[in-house]
């Protein structure tokens, strides 16, 4: 395995994050409930994690903040054109995921 410096490591890491958030900004037909249900993580969950290590290095960052780096919009709006009712299956299946041990 190739050796890579903690300053290269990070900014590879950053690209890496910057392009998931984009891909998942353009696939606005995925629900945040398929990606809970088949990663165990959304775009809520990068928004949180996003903030928590702007809050870990003591930086300014609110939830609304957050997710508006991740959504691409402020989260209510992106809600409002993109986010579908949940189907009776999907909350299952997220019933029966978040009932299991991780």
């Amino acid at each position: 395995m190739t050796e890579i410096d903690d300053a290269t490591r990070t900014e590879l890491e950053a690209a890496v994050f910057r392009r998931l958030v984009a891909h998942l900004q353009t696939r606005t037909d995925v629900q945040n409930i398929d990606l809970m249900n088949m990663a165990g993580f959304c775009r809520n969950c990068l928004s949180n994690w996003l903030k928590d290590a702007a809050d870990e290095r003591g930086l300014p960052m609110d939830k609304d903040e957050s997710r508006e780096r991740v959504y691409g919009m402020p989260f209510a709006e992106w809600k409002r054109l993109h986010q579908s009712e949940a189907t009776p299956e999907q909350q299952a299946a997220f019933a029966k995921a978040a009932a299991e041990p991780h």
